[in-house]
């Protein structure tokens, strides 16, 4: 584990403007990968031993956190974020807590994986952050409950240490545990706030539930599926094309740049496995006036294969979702969806079920995370 870069110490307080200009942050080199813990995929805060000042549901907020300085409850600032009551000690004599005194957040990630890098966002928690952070993380199968989780048998494996942290910073961790995770516990040392967490790795699947399916989406984040590569990514990432349910809003799409050259934009995908596509869905949904024109894909086996195009260059129509049934099945690792010339579609579909040599690379891998 990393810290890259680290930040520590309290922050400024609050001067009026731009609550996010002193807010410190780097460019981390994992955040291209997918937040396992998207609520969109079903990723929640199950518990929390305190929530005083403000709920723990707030630290999956897809949105960055909120500042108004004149915001104020009966218990006190309300906070964009999750903050607990300041702890004490046993007596006068010891006021200070424990160094083992800490507060904990349980977190159900959206899909289970491989975790490559985490956030501890403590933006406007400026001088109530917590003064260090630990984050553990266990594989437990179905649904379980807090109480399961707590349980005494249940195995944690440390993702973070045990790390001081900066308040209003993002507080970046690389993370090389190479497990596949359910769950994580996020601890705060010795209490305080923490905005926002995101959790970013790889979507490894459960090949059983796959296997029951039969048919599904191949491309889709829950399943596997990942964006390996965009030639534009101005608007909105990529990954939103392959995320879960149907597009409510323009930015909840991938929307591109305006070109102003003769070329097109393109996103490559590779699939869970490889597979048998059979049919496609493209969505332009809430796209009106900047949906792509055409749109084109071809499908390779392998990274460097050779493409075969399965959809000739069609016409797109703005807010709309598109079904393509394939003559035949096309076997396939990788996709590549080209639009012309250029604008956005806010979901991809390919919808088919692995080959049986897909299948058996998916559960040995599997097995090599440590799957249940």
């Amino acid at each position: 584990m990393t810290a890259v870069p680290h930040f520590t110490g309290d922050a400024s307080p609050y001067g009026g403007g731009d609550p996010y200009a002193d807010y410190r942050t780097a460019d981390f080199p994992f955040t291209h990968l997918v937040d396992l813990a998207d609520r969109r995929l079903g990723a929640g805060v199950i518990a929390a031993n305190d929530e005083f000042f403000a709920e723990r549901e707030n630290l999956l907020k897809p949105e960055p956190a909120e500042f108004d300085p004149e915001r104020f409850g009966h218990k006190g600032k309300i906070m964009d974020g999750w903050e607990t009551r300041r702890r004490r000690g046993t007596s006068a004599a010891e006021p200070h807590p424990a160094d083992e005194d800490h507060d904990w957040a349980l977190v159900r990630l959206g899909a289970a994986g491989v975790v490559r890098g985490l956030i501890v966002d403590t933006a406007h928690f400026r001088g109530n952050y917590p003064q260090s952070v630990s984050v553990e993380a266990t594989s437990l199968p179905g649904s379980p409950s807090p109480e399961d989780l707590l349980a005494p048998d249940v195995k944690w494996t440390t993702l973070v240490p045990r790390t001081a942290v900066g308040g209003h910073a993002a507080n970046g961790f690389t993370v090389d545990a190479g497990q596949r995770f359910t769950h994580l516990r996020v601890n705060q040392h010795p209490d305080g706030g923490i905005a926002r967490l995101r959790v970013h790795g790889e979507v490894a699947p459960d090949p059983a539930w796959l296997a029951a399916l039969g048919t599904f989406d191949l491309v889709a984040l829950e399943n596997g599926g990942e964006v390996e590569d965009a030639s534009d990514r101005f608007y909105s990432p990529a990954t939103n094309t392959i995320a879960p349910g149907r597009s409510r809003k323009m930015d909840d799409g991938w929307e591109t740049r305006r070109r102003r050259d003769k070329g097109n934009d393109w996103i490559r995908y590779r699939l869970a496995e490889q597979s048998e596509i059979r049919a496609v869905e493209i969505d332009t949904a809430c796209l009106k006036g900047n949906a792509a024109g055409w749109a084109a894909i071809s499908v390779s086996d392998g990274a460097d294969g050779e493409r075969t195009e399965i959809l000739p260059r069609t016409r797109l129509q703005p807010d709309t979702n598109h079904r393509f049934v394939l003559p035949g099945p096309v076997r396939g690792t990788h996709v590549r969806i080209d639009i012309f010339p250029d604008g956005g579609i806010s979901r991809l579909r390919l919808f088919g079920s692995l080959t049986g040599e897909g299948a058996a690379r998916l559960a040995a891998r599997h097995e090599e995370l440590g799957g249940q």
